[in-house]
């Protein structure tokens, strides 16, 4: 049992230190970080949406934003679209499931505003169209994504790929992202 304990953590570790050696997924953090700092200097809102434990990481994410992560600080304005149960199920039953999250950009987001997306496998239907959504919205989209091509890459103006393609540790890491980007969120604003 410790063995498989211990190939898990190291797993885990080895996927974070890819992250902290490639330059190229740095860089996408930084134009995410800006971008963000950008929008919310001017006024707008951030947008989350994630499906199963990737709309539990959206949830957290916000909340991150909303309360602080590290200091007391104003609250920034931040929303998972994947908290609100009556709206789901609504858009859900009415358009399908497919449209969850593009429903609920069409109705709040506006030009400026900047969406997250967290999807391990990156062809999650409802994730392509928030992002496919967000654009013809002018909304900036970030999204997070596993190792593997996916059509989420296509419609992502900041497009940060976790080296993995397992589904937890890529979550794992995409949460160790969203709390970096909080952190350098904080500092700056």
């Amino acid at each position: 049992m410790i063995k498989n304990i211990k190939e898990y953590i190291k797993k885990s570790s080895d996927t974070k230190i890819k992250i902290y050696e490639d330059k190229n997924i740095l860089e996408q953090i930084g134009k995410a970080c800006e971008n963000i700092i950008h929008a919310l200097k001017s006024g707008n809102k951030i947008l989350l949406a994630g499906n199963g434990g990737s709309a539990s990481d959206s949830n957290h994410i916000a909340g991150e934003f909303v309360s602080g992560l590290y200091k007391a600080r104003k609250a920034l304005n931040a929303l998972s679209l994947t908290s609100n149960n009556s709206i789901i199920t609504a858009i859900s039953n009415d358009y399908g499931y497919d449209k969850v999250f593009s429903r609920q950009i069409e109705a709040i987001g506006n030009k400026g505003d900047v969406l997250i997306a967290l999807t391990t496998s990156g062809n999650s239907k409802n994730i392509v169209e928030a992002l496919k959504t967000a654009q013809n919205l002018s909304v900036l989209t970030i999204c997070m994504t596993g190792i593997n091509n996916c059509e989420a890459d296509k419609y992502a103006n900041i497009l940060i790929k976790v080296p993995s393609d397992d589904t937890p540790i890529i979550q794992e890491s995409q949460m160790t992202i969203g709390h970096l980007i909080c952190k350098i969120i904080e500092e700056n604003i």
